[in-house]
């Protein structure tokens, strides 16, 4: 299963304060782990929200463009992670282990499974999925450029 571990944000990360030599020599290593585990996919941090924009749509589908930053510090992500594990379990194991990404303040990590091709029983038809399987390996040939 694939897990995505979101970084939340604090006040620090959304001030735009940089990580520490050490905690990045720490995630290096952690990343390290992961990677040799086989469970890491990707993962990033990320610029504060006052770099950010977030585009709204309406039921009447009207898009507006809000540019950050964002208020609410504890609904925003800071970094993330693509995890391929086992279990929810085995992440959390994983969770468990990870360097506190934000030394000074309480820090917290979300899990949150990210659904399968199984997940939408019948609504995914067979001609759906040809075209997921088409966008995905897409996808993988342009990485490889």
């Amino acid at each position: 299963m694939k897990v995505l571990v979101f970084v939340k944000a604090t006040k620090n990360s959304e001030a735009g304060l940089m990580p520490s030599e050490k905690l990045m020599t720490d995630m290096g290593k952690f990343n390290e782990e992961l990677v040799k585990a086989g469970i890491m996919q990707a993962g990033e941090g990320l610029h504060p929200s006052s770099k950010g924009k977030r585009v709204r749509i309406s039921t009447g589908g009207s898009r507006i463009v809000v540019d950050g930053p964002f208020t609410e510090t504890k609904e925003l992500v800071a970094g993330f992670w693509i995890w391929k594990v086992k279990s929810m379990e085995e992440a959390v194991e994983w969770a468990r282990r990870c360097p506190d990404p934000m030394p000074g303040e309480d820090g917290e990590l979300e899990l949150r499974p990210a659904f399968e091709m199984e997940d939408f029983g019948e609504a995914f038809t067979p001609e759906l999925r040809a075209h997921d399987e088409k966008l995905r390996a897409e996808v993988e040939r342009q990485q490889k450029k």
